[in-house]
């Protein structure tokens, strides 16, 4: 990287939701306790290592709203959320149109939105290749930008890409000892 400003995008696919009733509508699912519970462990995750966003965008979605809101608040977030509805299963372009139209002061940007959309878009501003971001999987790519506007015409690099069923197994002390599942 050029060393000049560096930005911090996190992609993050909602969490998991629920289907379970027929008659509520795409944009009115909610999460399951698995997701509530993913939250968590994402969320202890993020928190562990520093993260903290200046700017959570989200679909106005119920489902990617309970996750915005549920990771910001295990991170101690009291910033800007914007809840947006362009972000409801629209096109890569548009999520990095949006991306690019944000204020320089913003260092570091948290999106939580829908697959495919999440895919495209990490595989649209990087080198590298995600097969599939799964539910509350979170790409975490930097930017050696001044500008939100500048993402056009540069590459980021993955700093990190996690997902819950990674803790599945193995969850490290760290976690364990923040999570409270009450």
């Amino acid at each position: 990287m050029k060393g000049t400003s560096i930005k911090t995008l996190y992609l993050i696919r909602h969490a998991k939701s629920d289907w379970q009733d027929p008659g509520t509508s795409d944009f009115e699912r909610a999460l399951t306790k698995k997701g509530h519970k993913d939250i968590k462990t994402m969320g202890s995750y993020l928190k562990l290592r520093g993260v903290l966003p200046d700017l959570v965008l989200a679909s106005c979605s119920l489902r990617t709203q309970e996750t915005a809101d549920g990771l910001a608040d295990r991170l101690g977030f009291e910033g800007q959320r914007d809840y947006l509805q362009e972000l409801y299963l629209t096109s890569p372009e548009t999520l990095v149109e949006t991306l690019m139209s944000q204020e320089k002061s913003f260092d570091t940007i948290m999106v939580v939105g829908h697959n495919p959309q999440m895919t495209e878009v990490a595989n649209l501003l990087t080198e590298e290749h995600v097969a599939k971001v799964p539910t509350l999987g979170m790409v975490a790519i930097t930017f050696d930008i001044e500008e939100w506007s500048e993402l056009e015409e540069t590459k980021g690099e993955i700093d990190f890409f996690i997902f819950p069923k990674q803790f599945k197994y193995y969850m490290p002390k760290q976690i364990r000892t923040v999570l409270d599942f009450s």
